[in-house]
Parts: structure tokens; sequence; C-alpha cells
């Protein structure tokens, strides 16, 4: 952590930025792919798609910064359409602010549904009139300020320090922060609060324990392994973009990553029928890819 810490300060200077970053912010966003990338054409002189999340002038794909989140929705529709449920209408809290965050609040949105709260290192906001995205971008993206800037400009939010997006009743929990974030307590606000589902959308957000006393309780659970899915593959369609020296329009790429979602969905969906394991899509998640793994060891003579 201190080396990545003393390694993200350093990027920060080069590129301008000439302050420390917060302690819990640390990150990989456009401009230091931007930067990553030119270093790596100047030391190999090569120019390959390498490194994806490119910026759009050097190879980089449209949606690719929002494909975490959006996907997570795609996905978090898909759950809730295997159980009799839809998105449109549910209130949903999402924890983060950062572009997994960010664009699972905008997709959210846009498929109806009212989201409600969002987060940072240093306190959350709840927002009932729905957290204002423009206002959120403007915030995070463009002033790097926090969420109490947030709030301070937006008379319907409250903002309060520390956690405890998970104390707010809502239908659906979208974890978009960080690793081990929603803890047995917070799984125990999730059940007393009635929510229907949870879908993970950083990696890995829910601990074990957490994780099973979710399940237990009969909340829907989406397991990061396939939830968060979406950003790698729109990376890999960044890939095909540049071998192919192709750029597709936003709307393809969307169109391309809405089919993936689902798709891993019904693989998941699939492998829960077979197997008698229910609506238990972590099961389901780790059969479909073991599967995938053996049958391919099998067809190359490895086993």
């Amino acid at each position: 952590m201190a080396f990545c810490q003393s390694f993200m300060n350093e990027l920060y200077r080069h590129i301008g930025q000439d302050q420390d970053v917060p302690a819990g912010d640390i990150g990989v966003g456009g401009r230091e792919i931007g930067y990553l990338y030119g270093q790596y054409k100047r030391l190999t002189k090569q120019y390959e798609g390498v490194l994806t999340g490119k910026g759009l002038t050097f190879g980089g794909s449209l949606a690719r910064t929002e494909a975490t989140g959006y996907g997570l929705l795609y996905f978090a529709r898909e759950v809730l359409k295997a159980n009799n449920e839809t998105l449109e209408g549910k209130t949903v809290t999402v924890s983060g602010s950062g572009n997994v965050a960010t664009y699972a609040i905008e997709k959210a949105q846009q498929l109806g549904a009212n989201v409600v709260t969002a987060s940072d290192s240093t306190g959350w906001v709840y927002d009932p009139e729905g957290i204002d995205v423009a206002l959120l971008k403007d915030i995070k993206e463009v002033r790097r300020l926090r969420m109490s800037d947030y709030a301070a400009e937006r008379p319907s939010a409250e903002y309060h320090e520390g956690k405890g997006v998970w104390t707010i009743e809502a239908d659906v929990a979208l974890p978009c922060a960080t690793q081990n974030e929603v803890d047995i307590d917070d799984a125990k606000n999730i059940v007393s609060n009635n929510y229907l589902a949870l879908v993970e959308g950083a990696n890995m957000p829910t601990t074990l324990d957490a994780t099973k006393y979710l399940q237990d309780n009969g909340i829907l659970f989406g397991p990061a392994k396939a939830a968060n899915a979406g950003g790698v593959a729109v990376s890999a369609l960044e890939m095909s973009q540049n071998s192919e020296r192709l750029s597709w329009t936003f709307e393809e790429v969307d169109n391309k990553l809405e089919n993936i979602m689902k798709n891993i969905f019904k693989q998941i969906e699939d492998s829960c029928n077979k197997y008698e394991q229910g609506n238990d899509y972590v099961a389901g998640a780790n059969i479909a890819g073991f599967e995938k793994v053996a049958e391919a060891m099998q067809a190359q003579g490895i086993v």
C-alpha cells in the first residue's frame, strides 16, 4: 500500500497535479492510463492495444468509462427479472462515487430506479430525491471534491461522516466502492431493511460471512466475478477495435455490453438449473467458470 501510494503521488506530479493523493482514494483513471501508455510506447517503440481505458484520440473505446457501472445494472436487471421483479420503480442504494458508482447510478436512473446514496472515503450522502448525476460528476470528476461538497450544493441531500449507506431502507444494494466494505453488521442492516437484492459492483465488496448471511436470509446475491465484468468486457471490445482499426459508436459498444452481461447471467442461471442450485448465483457463477476451464483443458489434452 505504501509503495502504491508513493507511486501514485509521483505519477500525479508528473501529470501536473502537485499534491498527494488522499489515502483510500488511490485509483487509475484515464490520465494515468494515458501516461502509462505514453511511456510504454516510448520504451517499446510499439503501438498496440496493450493497455485499455485509453483516451479516444489514441485508441480508446467509447463507453469504456461507463462500462463497469452500466454492465452492473444490466446484470442486476437480469437477476431481478429471473425472480419476477423489475428494476423500474425500485429504490437503490449505491456506495462509492468513482467511475463504477457514478455510472451505475446513471444507468439505474435511466432504467427507472431511484438511487438515493453515494459515498467516498470520508462520508456518504442520502438524497431522497435521487442523486443528481450531473452534480456528482462535476464534484468528483471535474473539481475533485468530497461528498460533503455535494451535500452543500444539493438542498435535498443529507451528509453523514463515516459509513452508513446500508442503514437506508431500499430495494437493491449496489456496493461499488472497495473490497470488504459490506461486513456482517451491514448485511444485518440490509436484511432488516427488507432489501430484495445485493449486486456487487466493486471487486469482492462483501465479506464471506456477510455473503452467507445475506443468502441465508433470502437476499438475491449477484457476485462481483460476474456482475462487474462489464469493464473487462469493454476492454476486450477496445482491443478488438484496435486490432481491426475500427471505432464503434457509443451505442454499438453499449449494445454489445448489454448482450454480454445478459449472456453471463444466462450461463449462471443455466448452471443453477442444471445442478439444482436454485437462485444461488454465487454457486452458479463458480460452476459456470469451472466448467468452461475444465472443458478447455480437456479439449487441449491437458487433463
